[in-house]
């Protein structure tokens, strides 16, 4: 069976057994603070397990893309160095909710593997928890004694917690599993070595593929276990595992999975993938690492140097990196393989083929970015090691290593692997000591620990919102947890009904009051926490059992919503304007203004800006009333032709935001204004690039846009004031430009001609002491700049010459020391340390090169013992 028809199969199984096919969610996670990305199937369907949410259907299948590079469930570094370890991997999963258990669980799962895709039952073995001590669980007698009515007892292993109870993170819906592996050796090693002995041991062809998971507890921030409102069952096998197993494969890559992108890869840099384990890892690496990034592109995270965007970052340098050094790929190449992904996804996941030529443009730019880097790392490589052999030593410090790893991306495996091609060994221990500093030092920058939320009421009902058409109510609180991030201490409180927005979709949470009888609490901030909406203060209510009444903050919400309505009428103006190509890649809405991130490859010209904000300026004086229609059905949304944000997790219904229906049409869970009119002015205030094929637009609406335009008006009429110009602004200007610049050129000749006088009489200062003829002396400069140039001439009126300089320029210190290079290597001079130890004197601090360094300093009536000490010193040089 091809990779697809395998697919194919497990969907179908499952629906024939009443389960809802559903979609997969975005593999970067956005309101769920204890994970950065999906990493197992299960992470979309959190809240019911948690018994936060209803569950519309009871069981469902699906297929969902999973990425483990970071937190507990980590499988980079194994990546390459074996055959059936992924970053992003595809999980196809069956799931209960409350409806069946253990049972149907395994006797289903045995059905599909021996009935369905026919694999040999005595190639089959099945771990199951054998029980803690530590959380007082006892070994999982049930799911034995379903495997014994269907397997031989001797392939049931019994498993530890490590193995056989399954945990998403530190905290959450956990519970003991039941893991079924395959044994894909051949007869001949099957007869001499028992299979048993070889599960859960790493062997390449005794693999897992398949674990089924019985949620029954959550796990809590103190380490404790409670159980789930209900038992669910949650499924998770392996598609590429699979896919080897039923292509009779002995590796992954082996597969049509990988086997387009090997051949491909192939093809760009001559080499054959089989031939050679150093350049197979290479190969291995490339193709994995590749569907990972293209994946966190495609569903909205661009590569950067934060959270997110740094994983996705170091997995493309990571791949490119191997591409240089193993298969001698020195230009681009990553992009070339996003069309095969492409093509292989077309149908399971089409947001990839709809992006491709975005992909394709981050992915160039961010591989010529990492090439150029790569080379100034190699040479920075290359010039320690000479240092280094210059002072008889083969070791590179920690400290270094750590620089090439944090400044220029290189892992520490490239670094020693370098070192040792060369003949230098790494200071390990001082590496890893360097990257805990930064760790730990990041850790306390972001560390957050959250309380286990407290029952205040039994009411456990989904949180209600409320504020799309009211912003007051009367509310009962029911729960809270304690809070603590950086230093400070707050509260989340968790009511229901809500008038307040909690933050998402670019939209800020709202702010407010909640009030009773006895007490008033200000809401700081309002948050979503996967599907809980949490108020944010920074007291506990005094009596958390009263009611309440939750009060927005009327004219911030007003101001918001004007921005987000504004930011929709610019969206399809861009559209208008540069082509149907621009789609929304990242929003931020406030009451003080808005900031829309999108597609685009090329600046946005005056002109076009110029359209754009008269095209919104037009559709608000037109006073287009909103049209909002709630609970969609998404398929019809889609028809009608709706804007639906990639990266972003719909449900089966949605709601659906219209200004004008030839106009603007958006999915948005947003608050906005009734009619267009009340945004009152658009305006434009800045246009960049962010990044490869991003731009970023900055605008104002309502009262800041008017208040921007009159202070913008206003500083043009003192303009036009100072420079008395009432009229031809912009010639007048020119014409001082113009002048200012014929004036600096005459400036800059009458100083060239001061330097020029100064020469003969300090060339009668230079004193010849040990074969050196040094010059010191206090010089009147007007730059820094000149103190070079003055320098620089200085040592071609006499061979071996060390000029020593200083000047007080403007209250401020400028110091230089320079020689010819050569001289410094003879005589042992070091500029930059000289600078370096002297320059307390003047207060101040520089450095640079053997043979030149300068400093600046704030202590101008320490020049002359400043150029003292470093007289003394060229006297005592032999």
């Amino acid at each position: 069976m091809t990779s697809s028809e395998i697919r194919k199969k497990f969907l179908e199984f499952f629906a024939n057994k009443q389960h809802h096919i559903a979609n997969a969610a975005p593999l970067v996670i956005k309101n769920d603070p204890t994970l950065m990305f999906t990493n197992a199937g299960m992470n979309q369907f959190k809240e019911l397990f948690l018994g936060n949410q209803s569950a519309v259907y009871p069981r469902i299948v699906d297929t969902q893309p999973c990425l483990r590079v970071s937190g507990k469930h980590n499988d980079l570094e194994d990546v390459g160095k074996d055959t059936y370890h992924h970053t992003l991997f595809e999980m196809l999963g069956n799931w209960s909710f409350g409806d069946y258990f253990k049972k149907e669980a395994i006797l289903w799962a045995w059905e599909l593997l021996t009935d369905v895709y026919n694999i040999p039952k005595d190639r089959i073995y099945v771990t199951v928890f054998g029980g803690d001590a530590s959380d007082k669980l006892s070994s999982d007698e049930e799911a034995r004694t379903l495997w014994k009515s269907v397997i031989d007892p001797n392939r049931i292993i019994d498993g530890s917690k490590k193995d056989n109870f399954w945990e998403m993170g530190d905290t959450g819906p956990c519970g003991p599993c039941t893991e079924i592996h395959i044994d894909l050796r051949p007869d001949s090693e099957r007869n001499s070595v028992d299979g048993k002995t070889l599960v859960n041991n790493d062997h390449p062809q005794v693999i897992e593929v398949w674990n089924v998971v019985f949620m029954e507890f959550n796990r809590m921030a103190n380490g404790s276990l409670i159980s789930l409102p209900a038992k669910h069952v949650d499924t998770g096998m392996g598609f590429e595992r699979l896919c080897m197993a039923l292509q009779g494969k002995t590796s992954n890559y082996d597969t049509d999975v990988f086997k387009p992108l090997l051949d491909n890869l192939e093809s760009i840099c001559g080499k054959k993938y089989g031939e050679n384990e150093k350049t197979d890892i290479a190969f291995r690496v490339i193709v994995d690492h590749i569907r990972a990034v293209t994946f966190i592109i495609a569903d909205g995270q661009l590569p950067s140097n934060n959270k997110a965007g740094y994983v996705a970052r170091r997995i493309l340098r990571r791949a490119v990196r191997y591409g240089y050094t193993y298969l001698g790929l020195e230009n681009p190449f990553l992009y070339r393989l996003v069309s095969v992904l492409s093509k292989q996804f077309a149908e399971v996941f089409p947001h990839i083929e709809k992006q491709e030529n975005f992909i394709v443009r981050i992915i160039l730019e961010e591989e010529q970015s990492f090439l150029r880097t790569l080379s100034f790392g190699l040479k920075k490589m290359d010039s320690t090691m000479d240092q280094l052999r210059k002072a008889n030593t083969l070791i590179i410090p920690g400290e270094v290593a750590f620089e090439l790893f944090d400044t220029f991306g290189f892992p520490y495996d490239l670094i020693n692997l370098i070192a040792s091609e060369n003949g230098f060994s790494v200071d390990e221990n001082g590496y890893k000591e360097a990257l805990l500093v930064q760790k730990t030092r990041s850790r306390a920058d972001s560390a957050v620990e959250a309380g286990d939320w407290v029952n205040v009421s039994d009411d456990n009902e989904p949180v209600k919102f409320v504020g799309y058409d009211i912003l007051e109510t009367t509310v009962e609180i029911q729960r809270y947890r304690k809070v603590k991030a950086k230093g400070k201490e707050v509260f989340h409180l968790v009511f229901t009904p809500t008038p307040f927005y909690a933050e998402s979709g670019g939209q800020v949470g709202d702010k407010g009051i909640i009030k009773s009888e006895n007490e008033v609490i200000k809401v700081l901030d309002t948050l979503k926490e996967n599907n809980l909406i949490i108020h944010v203060t920074d007291t506990l209510p005094v009596s958390l059992s009263d009611s309440f009444i939750a009060i927005v903050e009327k004219d911030s919400r007003v101001r918001t919503q004007k921005n987000h309505s504004a930011t929709h009428l610019m969206h399809a103006a861009l559209r208008q304007v540069l082509g149907t190509h621009v789609e929304q890649k990242g929003s931020f809405v406030s009451p003080d203004q808005l900031r829309f991130d999108f597609s685009h490859f090329s600046k946005i010209t005056d002109e076009e800006m110029i359209e754009i904000e008269q095209i919104v300026n037009v559709k608000i004086r037109e006073g287009i009333a909103l049209n909002e229609q709630r609970e969609v059905p998404i398929e019809e949304a889609k028809a009608l032709g709706a804007m639906a944000l990639f990266g972003e997790k719909y449900g089966d219904t949605v709601r659906m935001i219209t200004f004008d229906e030839n106009f603007s049409r958006e999915l948005c869970g947003g608050t906005h204004v009734k009619n267009t009119q009340e945004i009152g002015y658009f305006k434009l205030v800045s246009e960049g690039s962010i990044s490869s094929g991003i731009r970023r637009i900055e605008a104002l609406s309502g009262e800041s846009a008017f208040d921007f335009v009159s202070l913008e008006l206003q500083g043009l009429k003192e303009v036009r004031e100072t420079l008395k110009a009432s009229k031809n602004l912009s010639t007048t200007i020119q014409r001082l430009l113009d002048d200012n610049q014929r004036l600096s050129k005459e400036l800059e000749q009458l100083h060239q001609q001061n330097l020029s006088l100064l020469i003969p009489g300090l060339k009668s200062k230079f004193n010849s002491i040990n074969g050196m003829n040094l010059l010191v002396e206090k010089v009147d400069v007007n730059s820094a700049d000149h103190l070079k140039k003055l320098s620089s001439e200085l040592r071609k009126v006499t061979e071996n010459a060390v000029v020593v300089l200083a000047s007080n320029i403007e209250g401020k210190v400028a110091v230089l020391i320079q020689c010819d290079e050569e001289l410094a290597k003879a005589k042992g001079i070091n500029a930059a340390q000289l600078i370096k130890s002297n320059s307390s004197l003047i207060q101040g601090g520089g450095g640079g090169q053997a043979f030149l360094a300068t400093a600046g300093g704030t202590n101008v009536t320490g020049i002359d013992a400043f150029l003292s000490a470093v007289s003394q010193t060229f006297k005592n040089i032999a």
